[in-house]
């Protein structure tokens, strides 16, 4: 708990409003991508299809929308920022997969190596002082 808290006060020290933006950016990219999954069931199917004969890849549809879903949300307001991201890295590692073993589309994977990169940046950066963890840190 303690390295948490150093980075935390690295984090608030070395704040920046485009840090914020570049995190509420990737929450919504998140959600959209949450809800355009809810929405395109066949889509969903088809991205899906390279992980068909693998054992519980029902499992992984099921877990797709409601991380994406839910992190994003909790992504964009700054709370639990960092458990957040760490839900999408197996998500984000399947989608980089998913390009080599199924058709490979450039523009997917460029987004998906993008928001990874992302992800593990605001995994060791944390929420930021523009957030809902900052301020009910503040508040205790």
């Amino acid at each position: 708990m303690g390295y948490i808290k150093k980075l935390n006060k690295w984090a608030n020290a070395h704040t920046n409003l485009v840090i914020d933006l570049f995190r509420v950016v990737l929450g919504v990219v998140f959600f959209v991508k949450g809800i355009e999954f809810m929405t395109n069931f066949e889509e969903m199917e088809r991205l899906a299809s390279p992980f068909q004969n693998v054992p519980g890849g029902m499992i992984i549809l099921h877990y797709l929308v409601p991380a994406h879903f839910v992190g994003g949300l909790l992504i964009v307001v700054g709370l639990l920022t960092r458990w957040a991201s760490i839900a999408q890295i197996p998500i984000l590692f399947g989608a980089i997969l998913t390009n080599f073993l199924g058709e490979m589309n450039t523009n997917n994977l460029i987004l998906a190596i993008i928001v990874s990169l992302l992800c593990l940046f605001f995994i060791v950066y944390g929420s930021g002082k523009h957030s809902v963890d900052y301020y009910l840190k503040m508040q205790q």
